[in-house]
């Protein structure tokens, strides 16, 4: 079974992220995250006392081989907690395969729609409501009323739908949902859907490169200076993905895309370029989820004094404020309480709008 995790001298972690298929445009970023995390955390004593290493699993592979090697590595007893943004059909396994055992904190949220699993904690952000913040922000400015959905095939997408349509009250109406096979090519069912004609505007629920060939032929046809987008997984690799031409009139609510009007933000993406120099990865949305779930599981454990999950939910369920680089934040749940601000794209960069 191995040295118990325990008696180590270093806190092994497991961060899961994609670094191939639609969603492995995130991947470099968020290991370039991790990174600065991993030194800041250990530059401050480490977790627990120990010394953290970060070992990163590619959540682009199959389910069933993520699954596999995340319970090869647990089973070593070495592991101390798992991280990171694994995809709906990813992160199944990967629960299945840690089973409680050591603390999971995902920088990802997913609304309450997939049930909860003792010691898993889906710190990210909350996509639905944040979608709603975001219509009903385009609604007060512009008055757009009238949505078409377009999404990616896969768990996550085919639970969201249905559910903004329950979420959505009037004036708000979904005038058609087009899903898609993930790695599709074209667009053109949906770009030339009289249907869409009808929409003030698209809901982007498609996955990485999926989302970049879409944005492209959406523009490339013209409907980007006529039409919005909005969408609760956009982030700063999609639009660098996508071209500068393909970004017009998109709008994205995040709590965590960085704001580089704020110190904080600006002190981390300059501590982030000092560690991996000006050509590193953007420090992306994604990116600044994985960074936050790396020093909220230092500042959880440190709060508690423990790893292990049953006392860690004792503190949890009774509400959780703490404190670590990116802020203090209160810990309701399973989800981080964090303000929302509307973002427009502007070329392969975000800027804020307002918080809402």
């Amino acid at each position: 079974m191995g040295t118990p995790v325990e008696d180590s001298d270093t806190f092994e972690i497991l961060n899961v992220v994609p670094l191939r298929g639609s969603g492995g445009i995130i991947g470099p970023s968020c290991e370039a995250a991790a990174g600065l995390a991993e030194a800041e955390i250990n530059s401050a004593g480490g977790v627990l006392g120990r010394e953290v290493r970060i070992t990163t699993v590619d959540g682009g592979n199959s389910p069933g081989e993520i699954a596999r090697e995340v319970a090869a590595f647990l089973a070593t007893g070495l592991v101390g907690a798992v991280t990171g943004i694994p995809m709906p059909d990813v992160r199944a396994g990967v629960v299945h395969a840690v089973d409680g055992r050591v603390p999971a904190l995902f920088g990802i949220g997913d609304d309450g729609q997939f049930g909860s699993r003792r010691g898993v904690f889906m710190i990210g952000e909350n996509p639905g409501a944040q979608t709603v913040e975001a219509l009903n922000w385009l609604y007060r400015e512009f008055g757009a009323h009238r949505w078409a959905v377009v999404a990616s095939d896969y768990i996550w997408s085919r639970r969201m739908i249905p559910a903004l349509h329950r979420m959505l009250d009037r004036p708000h109406t979904i005038v058609a949902d087009f899903v898609f096979p993930q790695g599709c090519a074209s667009y053109d069912e949906a770009l030339t859907d009289p249907r869409l004609d009808r929409a003030d505007g698209v809901i982007v629920l498609l996955v990485g490169g999926d989302a970049a060939r879409f944005n492209r032929a959406f523009a490339a046809g013209g409907r980007a200076d006529r039409q919005f987008r909005t969408g609760p997984t956009a982030d700063e690799n999609l639009l660098a993905a996508g071209g500068p031409a393909a970004n017009d009139n998109f709008y994205v609510p995040s709590s965590v895309i960085p704001d580089p009007r704020l110190r904080p933000d600006q002190e981390r993406i300059a501590r982030y370029r000092r560690l991996h120099g000006s050509f590193a990865p953007s420090f992306s949305r994604f990116a600044t989820c994985i960074y936050q779930s790396l020093h909220t599981l230092r500042a959880m454990l440190a709060t508690v004094g423990s790893s292990e999950v049953e006392r860690i939910h004792t503190r949890v369920d009774s509400g959780m404020v703490f404190e670590h680089a990116a802020g203090e934040f209160t810990l309701r749940g399973d989800q981080l309480q964090q303000p929302v601000r509307i973002f427009r794209a502007n070329g392969t960069e975000f800027e804020v709008l307002l918080r809402v």
